[in-house]
Order: C-alpha cells, then sequence, then structure tokens
C-alpha cells in the first residue's frame, strides 16, 4: 500500500516518476521499485518527502490524516525520529 501512496502523491504533485526521483535525489531505478513495493524505503527518502513536498508520513504509511501537511518545522533529529516512530507502530521496522 506504501507504493501506491507514493503513487497517489506524486500525481497529485504532477510530476512524473523520473521527476520525483530526481527532486528526491534518488536513482528512478530505485524510486520505481518503491512505488511498486519491491523494496521499502529508506528513512532519508522518507525524510525527503516530507521536508521537499510536506507530505504527512502518516498518510503515507498508515493512511491516516490528510496527504499533506501545512508547514513542517523540526530539527531533521526530531523528523527522523518520527519517521522512525511511525515505521515501528506500523510493523514496517522493529
Amino acid at each position: 500500500m506504501l507504493g501506491k501512496r507514493l503513487q497517489i502523491a506524486r500525481k497529485k504533485l504532477q510530476l512524473s516518476q523520473e521527476n520525483m526521483a530526481s527532486q528526491i535525489g534518488i536513482s528512478y531505478r530505485a524510486y520505481t521499485s518503491y512505488e511498486r513495493g519491491d523494496r521499502n524505503p529508506s528513512i532519508e527518502f522518507l525524510e525527503k518527502l516530507v521536508t521537499k513536498f510536506n507530505i504527512n508520513l502518516n498518510w503515507l504509511i498508515a493512511e491516516q490524516g490528510e496527504m499533506f501537511i501545512q508547514h513542517y518545522d523540526a530539527s531533521k533529529d526530531a523528523l527522523r525520529q518520527q519517521v522512525l516512530d511511525i515505521l515501528k507502530d506500523e510493523g514496517v521496522i522493529k
């Protein structure tokens, strides 16, 4: 489901897979593997989605809340911890 929500958010942003990958700073191949669900995205990738596109991690991972957040103002360490907490809560990581 995470891959499907990545696709939904990307289309809402009116970006191609290639453009999305480029803006996040990863390869096209890596991005498409996330969207297909072949690989789980890295924490760094998720951080970039939040900081660059204001994508709500709760929506992306657990389909809770709105797709986008209005404004996110936190340190990188706080953001990383939020990502880890959500991933643990959802059972994606231990």
